[in-house]
C-alpha cells in the first residue's frame, strides 16, 4: 500500500515540476507546481458534454482508462517490499492492465467518426505497439544496478511515448499533421477530461517508480523513500528540460527511434545475462 500512496502523491507534484522547468528555462514566471491538480479540480466540477453521434462506449471510456491506470499503481513494489497486488508474472498483467485503458480511448476517439481522432488513434496505436517489445524486455530482465541507469534511460523514453510527450508527440501542438494523443481526446470534456488527464499524471508516476525501484532494491526503508522522492524529481525535471531544448521528431522517424529502444533493451538484456552467468 505504501507503493501506491507513494504514486498518488507523486502524481500531484510531477506534472507540475515538468511545467515549473519549462517555465524556468524560458525565463517566465510560470504558474505553481500545483496548477495542473487545480486544473483537473477544475474540470471535475463540471459535467461533461456529449456528442450525439457517439455511444456509450464514449463515456465509458475515460472510466476505463483510470481505473486501469490506478489499478496499475497497485502492481507496483516498493524496495523490497511487494505491491498490493503481487504474483509471478504480474508484470504482463501490468502491462495489458495499462493496454486495455489505452484500448478503450483509441475505440472511444473512432467512436466519435472524426477522421482527425481516427488518425491520432491509428498513430497511437502503432506507436505503443512498437514499444511494447523494449517495455517487456526491460521489466522481465533482472536489472543490476550497473545496467540500471541505460535501463532507466529506456524506461524514461517508453514513458515519455506512453504519455505522449517529446520527443514522440508534442502535447501542446494542434497541427493535423503531427498530433498524436491530443487529437483523440478533442471531444472529452469536463469530468471526462479531467479523469483522463490525472490519468495521465498518474501513469507518470508509475513510470518513475519503476525506475525508482531499479535502484531500491535492498536498501533500508528510509533510503528507499529518498531514492524515490529524489527519483521522480529529477525524472519531472529531465522531462521538461527535454522538452524546452529538444524539437519534435519529424513523424516518420518516430518509428525507427522507437524500434532503436527495444534493440538497446535486448543489449540490456544480453548484458544482464552476461552479468549473471548465463549467457551459455
Amino acid at each position: 500500500m505504501l507503493s501506491f500512496v507513494l504514486i498518488a502523491l507523486a502524481s500531484l507534484f510531477f506534472t507540475g515540476v515538468i511545467i515549473r522547468t519549462k517555465s524556468i528555462t524560458a525565463g517566465r514566471k510560470g504558474p505553481g507546481i500545483m496548477q495542473p491538480v487545480k486544473d483537473v479540480i477544475r474540470l471535475m466540477k463540471k459535467g461533461a458534454v456529449y456528442s450525439q453521434t457517439t455511444s456509450i462506449v464514449f463515456r465509458l471510456a475515460p472510466v476505463v482508462y483510470f481505473c486501469t491506470v490506478a489499478m496499475a499503481a497497485l502492481l507496483i513494489p516498493f524496495g523490497s517490499s511487494r505491491g498490493v497486488i503481487s504474483f509471478n508474472g504480474d508484470f504482463i498483467f501490468f502491462a495489458y492492465l495499462l493496454g486495455l485503458g489505452k484500448f478503450f480511448n483509441i475505440i472511444a476517439a473512432m467512436d466519435t467518426g472524426s477522421s482527425f481522432e481516427g488518425m491520432g488513434a491509428s498513430r497511437e496505436a502503432l506507436y505503443s505497439l512498437f514499444a511494447e517489445p523494449a517495455f517487456f524486455i526491460i521489466l522481465g530482465s533482472y536489472i543490476t544496478y550497473a545496467l540500471a541507469v541505460l535501463a532507466a534511460l529506456v524506461l524514461a523514453m517508453i514513458a515519455m511515448i506512453e504519455n505522449s510527450r517529446l520527443p514522440i508527440d508534442d502535447p501542446k501542438t494542434h497541427l493535423e499533421l503531427t498530433m498524436v494523443h491530443e487529437v483523440m481526446i478533442l471531444d472529452n470534456s469536463g469530468f471526462d477530461l479531467g479523469l483522463i488527464l490525472y490519468a495521465g499524471y498518474l501513469k507518470f508516476a508509475i513510470f518513475g517508480a519503476i525506475i525508482a525501484n531499479l535502484f531500491t532494491g535492498g536498501m533500508s526503508l528510509l533510503w528507499a523513500l529518498v531514492v524515490f522522492v529524489g527519483t521522480q524529481f529529477s525524472f519531472a525535471v529531465v522531462i521538461g528540460l527535454i522538452e524546452s531544448f529538444m524539437a519534435r521528431f519529424r513523424m516518420n522517424h518516430n518509428a525507427q527511434f522507437i524500434f532503436a529502444l527495444s534493440s538497446v533493451s535486448f543489449l540490456i538484456f544480453l548484458g544482464v545475462l552476461l552479468v549473471l552467468g548465463k549467457f551459455i
